[in-house]
């Protein structure tokens, strides 16, 4: 008996089998919005821009927020390679184990040396460092092996980090300000960081544009 497809604007391709049941193909699943799927990293460098402007009034203050930052790179890390890995053909389960163990592992690692005291015998100032350019590298290191937007994201925190651990540093700033037109640059260094943070955004939101196409025309075939 010849199977026939149906596609009825936006629903699943479904194809008619020897029984009269229906089969649902991958074909017609929907994708959820742009704005849905771009929200976890709006969340993200907006805290992180509003963290960075805490830590220059005081740093050692702002230890506590930087502690409860962990814990939402490392979900927004996990959403945002859900996608990439679909479409690079990987398994997600073994996407799913590898960052459950590298930032799960990460968060336990930073608890048992809170317990230890670690945290008291560096200071809250240095601790706020520390926590900045681990949870920069962690980035890194796993958007190089599994998601672009990761390492980008990364490499931003790394920037305000180094900015904030030495006044002196925002004169990296002068060529970029430059460039853009900006004068006097390494004076503003919470604008410019604003600045970055927003061009960071809009690579992310093409490169999630560019995973979902990906995604759509895998469904597709």
């Amino acid at each position: 008996m010849v199977s026939r497809a149906v596609n009825q604007g936006h629903r699943p391709f479904t194809t008619l089998t020897h029984s009269g049941g229906f089969v649902v193909s991958n074909a017609g699943k929907k994708q959820s919005s742009l704005m849905l799927a771009l929200l976890p990293f709006i969340v993200l460098y907006v805290c992180t821009v509003v963290l960075v402007w805490l830590s220059r009034e005081d740093m050692a203050g702002t230890v506590k927020y930087w502690e409860m930052f962990v814990p939402l790179a490392a979900v927004v890390a996990l959403i945002s390679g859900w996608g990439s890995a679909y479409a690079n053909g990987q398994w997600r389960l073994i996407y799913l184990i590898k960052q459950v163990i590298i930032w799960g592992g990460f968060i336990w690692l930073l608890s048992l040396l809170q317990t230890l005291g670690a945290d008291t015998s560096l200071g809250a100032q240095k601790t706020t460092f520390a926590l900045m350019f681990l949870v920069a590298l962690l980035a890194i290191a796993t958007g190089l092996n599994m998601d672009w937007k990761m390492l980008l994201f990364g490499a931003f925190l790394g920037l305000c980090g180094y900015l904030l651990v030495d006044p002196s540093n925002t004169a990296i700033l002068q060529p970029v300000g430059d460039r853009l037109g900006i004068a006097d640059a390494q004076t503003k260094p919470l604008s410019m960081i604003i600045g970055i943070a927003a061009a960071a955004f809009v690579l992310t939101a093409f490169m999630l544009i560019t995973t979902r196409a990906s995604i759509a025309a895998k469904r597709r075939s």
